[in-house]
């Protein structure tokens, strides 16, 4: 495994546990951890950010220009995420079953619009 590889799966793990685990924290009334939640989803997220940035410069890649396209893909990646968290803590903590799937499913619809995107921005 290239050492880019490596550096890039170990922050990715860390970034994305961090935004799952905040994700909990913030949708689980029982854990009255809302803002504490919401704190650590954007560290996660800056950490993931913080991935693709090191990533790239290991590659020997052009670093990532902050336009209205990459910051919208940004944003519908993070939309996507949250529907799709949202729809498991439906469906697994709340027992709406049902509404809990359609959700899911579509933070999954809204995260595979996402790969056209993520193609015009290489």
């Amino acid at each position: 495994m290239k050492k880019s590889n490596f550096v890039a799966l170990t922050l990715g793990t860390i970034g994305v546990v961090c935004f799952a685990l905040g994700m909990c924290m913030a949708l689980l009334p029982e854990w009255g951890m809302f803002q504490q939640g919401i704190v650590c989803g954007v560290i996660g997220l800056v950490i993931l950010l913080i991935t693709a940035a090191v990533w790239r410069k290991m590659e020997g890649k052009a670093p990532i220009k902050l336009n209205a396209k990459t910051i919208g893909a940004v944003a519908v990646g993070v939309l996507g995420a949250l529907l799709l968290g949202v729809g498991m803590c439906m469906s697994m903590v709340f027992g709406k079953m049902v509404l809990g799937i359609a959700v899911g499913l579509v933070g999954i619809v809204v995260l595979l619009l996402l790969i056209p995107l993520v193609k015009g921005l290489k």
